[in-house]
C-alpha cells in the first residue's frame, strides 16, 4: 500500500473537484425525480387486505424484531456458532490489513451504537474521549465519514470533528470536512452540501408536530426531527402499547404518499419515498471522492442497525470491502466481520491507525535506505 504522504496529495486533488461534480451533475444528473421518488410499503392505505388486529399484531412482532437481544437473547456472540459464520474482524485483523494492499482505505461509521452506547434518551447518546480520539486518528490516515438516522447538525455537535464527512438523516443531508486536507473547496462558511429530498422538508416538520402531539397519550414514546427524517423511539414504551403506538404512527404517514415508514433499533421511522438510503450514501461518498467504478479503494463501513444493512449489501454485491456488524447477538447481516459493542469498534480503530502509522515508518526508513 502507497505510504499515506504520497497518496494524500491525490487524495486531495480529487475530493473537491469530484464532491462538486457529483453534486452537480454527473451523478445526480442520471437520477431523475421521477426514479428518486418511489412509494413504498408501509402498512400502505387500507392495509393491504390486513383486519385491523392482524395489522396490529404484525406491527408488533416486527418491533420486537427490532430489538437484537429478542435473538437468542441467552447466549453470546462468542458461545454461539454464529461466530465463526461472521468471524470477529478484531481476529481477523491481519486479513483485513492484508486485503488493502495497493488500495485506499476508506472508513464508513455509523453513530448510535457503534461510535456511542445505546441509551434510553436519544439526546444523551455521547461518545467518550477515548472514541473521540480514535475517530480523529482514524480521519488523518483515512477519508471517513459518519453515516447516521441522525440529523447531520445533531451527530456533528455530538463528535464535533471536522476533519469528517457527515452523512445524516440516512444520507439524504451529506456535507464534507469543514477543516483539514480540503478546506480550499469550502463554499462561504460550509463544505459542500447534498440534499436531494429538500423540497420535502415543510412535509416533514409538518409530520413532526403531529406525531409530537398523537404519541403524547402514550408514556415514553419520543418523537425526534432528523430534518430529513422523523425518528419515533419506543424503547422506554411499555411493550403492551407499542401497537397503539405503530397504528397512530401509521394512521400520520399514510396521509402522506411522499414518505414512508420503517423500523430500525427500537425506533420507527419516517422517511422520504425515495430511492435513498445508507447504502446510496456510501456508493454516493465513493463516486465524490473519485473512486467509482475502482478497483484503488478498500470501503470499511462499521454499524450495527439495520439501516446499515443498506451499504453492506451494497459492498456485497460489488465483491467491494468489508461491513462490519456491531452486535452481541446473533442476527441475519450481508456483513463480513462482527464487533461485539462501541469498545471493540474504538479497539479496531486504534488498531487500524496503529497499523497504518507503523505501514508509513517502514516505508520511510526503506526510502532512506535506497
Amino acid at each position: 500500500m502507497t505510504n499515506q504522504k504520497a497518496s494524500l496529495p491525490k487524495f486531495k486533488s480529487r475530493i473537491g473537484v469530484a464532491f462538486t461534480v457529483a453534486r452537480i451533475g454527473g451523478f445526480m444528473a442520471n437520477i431523475s425525480k421521477k426514479k428518486l421518488f418511489k412509494r413504498t410499503e408501509n402498512g400502505g392505505n387500507g392495509g393491504g387486505g390486513l383486519g385491523r388486529g392482524r395489522a396490529i399484531a404484525s406491527s408488533v412482532d416486527l418491533m420486537r424484531a427490532s430489538s437484537p437481544t429478542r435473538l437468542n437473547s441467552h447466549i453470546s456472540v462468542s458461545q454461539s456458532p454464529w461466530i465463526f459464520q461472521l468471524p470477529s474482524a478484531l481476529n481477523m485483523f491481519d486479513q483485513i490489513t492484508t486485503a488493502s494492499k495497493g488500495k485506499q482505505i476508506v472508513m464508513f461509521l455509523d453513530y448510535d451504537g457503534t461510535l456511542s452506547p445505546i441509551v434510553e434518551d436519544p439526546d444523551r447518546a455521547f461518545m467518550t474521549n477515548e472514541m473521540r480520539a480514535a475517530v480523529k486518528n482514524i480521519a488523518t490516515c483515512f477519508p471517513t465519514a459518519i453515516v447516521t438516522g441522525r440529523r447531520r447538525d445533531k451527530v456533528y455537535e455530538f463528535v464535533g470533528l471536522g476533519e469528517l464527512f457527515y452523512a445524516g438523516s440516512h444520507g439524504m443531508d451529506i456535507q464534507g470536512p469543514t477543516k483539514g486536507y480540503n478546506n480550499k473547496y469550502k463554499k462561504g462558511n460550509e463544505a459542500v452540501l447534498f440534499q436531494p429530498a429538500s423540497e420535502l422538508l415543510p412535509m416533514i416538520d409538518e409530520v413532526h408536530k403531529t406525531l409530537s402531539e398523537i404519541t403524547k397519550s402514550i408514556n415514553g414514546a419520543k418523537v425526534e426531527n432528523n430534518k430529513f427524517c422523523i425518528s419515533v423511539h419506543f424503547r422506554c414504551v411499555d411493550e403492551k402499547r407499542w401497537g397503539a403506538l405503530a397504528e397512530q404512527v401509521k394512521s400520520v404517514v399514510n396521509q402522506y404518499p411522499k414518505l414512508i415508514m420503517s423500523l430500525g433499533r427500537k425506533v420507527l421511522e419516517i422517511r422520504p419515498a425515495i430511492k435513498w438510503d445508507k447504502g446510496k450514501a456510501l456508493e454516493f461518498l465513493l463516486e465524490s471522492l473519485g473512486f467509482a467504478n475502482s478497483s484503488d479503494v478498500l470501503p470499511v463501513y462499521i454499524g450495527d442497525d439495520r439501516t446499515d444493512e443498506d451499504a453492506f449489501k451494497v459492498l456485497q454485491s460489488k465483491g467491494l470491502g468489508f461491513g462490519i456488524l456491531v452486535s452481541k447477538f446473533p442476527k441475519e447481516t450481508c456483513a463480513s466481520y462482527s464487533l461485539q459493542e462501541p469498545s471493540e469498534v474504538e479497539e479496531f480503530l486504534c488498531r487500524l491507525v496503529n497499523w497504518k502509522r507503523s505501514m508509513g515508518t517502514l516505508l520511510s526508513k526503506s526510502t532512506l535506505s535506497d
